[in-house]
Order: structure tokens, then sequence, then C-alpha cells
């Protein structure tokens, strides 16, 4: 299973947010770059960067940031936050980010993402897929940066990208993301098991190695954590040993 560290940029600083709040913010550095430096010494391939600006107005507002994490990174970055248009897509891609990450537009818009993937393919597209499990424990989407509930399924989102080649799903439970408590195993355990083939990369909860050696004994492909790795609960040695061991 990939490791996959996590920054989280707004207002150009390394922050991490508790079940998406931006009233709940916990700054980490004000030179990202720097982190991602740090991440690349890691025994890790990738790096995942959200822009929350971008998240809430639309367009990237950490861009200067996000160019010298790339710069700066030896790693595999993919982005999300904002992106929400084909020229933005490209002009991401062009500038050497590896994955472009999807979130509410994929819902929203359908047909329009369905094109990116003809057109870039699908290893260059993540679908970051967020929910809130209902009282019948069905896993729902929320949109717009957790703020909006949908009445699709999580189910019901992967169908309709399954011939469009998708290959790369980020899931997160909201409830758990920046909260440390633990990862909604159960969950990523029933999307593997309906959806053997996807490159599924489990999000929100991690706390500290021993989640990460539960995903990867679940199956995982790929599991993001952010705050855990910002705050040292996970040390480059577990990382180096958990990758040799895996």
């Amino acid at each position: 299973m990939r490791i996959i560290p996590a920054i989280d940029l707004k207002e150009g600083k390394c922050v991490r947010l508790v079940q998406g709040d931006f009233d709940k913010t916990t700054e980490y550095s004000d030179n990202p770059a720097e982190i991602a430096e740090r991440f690349s010494a890691l025994k890790v391939r990738d790096l995942h960067v959200v822009d929350l600006d971008g998240a809430r107005s639309g367009t990237q507002q950490n861009r200067s940031s996000i160019e010298r994490i790339i710069a700066r990174s030896e790693l595999d970055v993919q982005l999300g936050g904002g992106i929400r248009k084909r020229d933005t897509v490209a002009d991401w891609l062009s500038l050497g980010i590896s994955r472009c990450v999807i979130g509410s537009t994929a819902i929203k818009q359908p047909d329009e993402v369905r094109g990116w993937f003809d057109e870039f393919g699908g290893d260059r597209i993540v679908l970051a897929l967020d929910i809130k499990l209902a009282e019948d424990s069905t896993p729902m989407l929320t949109t717009d940066g957790w703020t909006k509930a949908s009445e699709m399924t999580l189910w019901d989102a992967i169908d309709a990208y399954q011939s469009s080649g998708l290959r790369h799903v980020l899931c997160t439970d909201v409830s758990r993301d920046g909260a440390l408590s633990g990862p909604n195993i159960e969950l990523y355990f029933e999307i593997l098991r309906r959806y053997p083939d996807l490159q599924l990369q489990a999000s929100g909860g991690v706390r500290d190695i021993a989640d990460l050696e539960a995903l990867r004994d679940a199956g995982m492909p790929a599991a993001i954590t952010g705050r855990a790795m910002l705050d040292g609960r996970i040390t480059a040695q577990e990382v180096a040993t958990f990758q040799q061991n895996g």
C-alpha cells in the first residue's frame, strides 16, 4: 500500500482543518514547499495537495505555492481544490502535476468531466468522493467543500464513471477527516469488494502507523495522511519500515 502525505494550502500556508471547517484551522508552516521537501525524503512517491482557498472560490488561490511545491518536491503531486474547467486541468498537467483531483464538478457536471477522462486519460484524473453515512449506513455524497448534502450515493457516482476509464478514487468519510478518530475501514473494504480494480485512496482519520497497517491488511492500494504526519504521530522510520514490510 502506498502512503500519500498531504498538504492543505490556505493563504499560502500549510494548514489542517477539522472536518473541512475553516473556523477550525491549525497552521503548520508558512513555507509549504519546505514541508513538501521534507516529505520527499520519506520512502513515498506521491504527494496530495489541496488548495483550500481554490475549493471555496473555484479558482486557484495558491498557485505560486503549488508551483514551488512542484519544483522542490521529487514526488508525483496530485492536486485538488477548485479545479472545475478543462483548461485548468490541462494547465496543471502541463506544469508537472501528475493527477488532477476532481470533486464537486464530477457530480454536478458528469458529462463535462467524462470528456476530461477521454482527453487526458484515467491515470491523470482522480475522483474525490466525499461522503457522510446516512442513518442506514448508506454512503451519501457531499459537495461544495462538504457543505452541501447530495441525494446521490457513493455507488451511483462510481458507477457513472465506470465506462469512462475510471481508475483513481479518493474517498473521504467527512466525519473522520482531521479528527484523528481512525479510518472507516469498513467503508473502504466495501468499496473494494464492489470495485476490486479501483486504485482506491483512503482518506480521513488516520492516527498512527497502526491505522495504516490496518488499511493495508484490508487491501487498500493507497492511504492519505495529513495531520498525523504533520504532528509527528507517524515518523519517517515508521514509514520506511512500513514500506519495507508492505
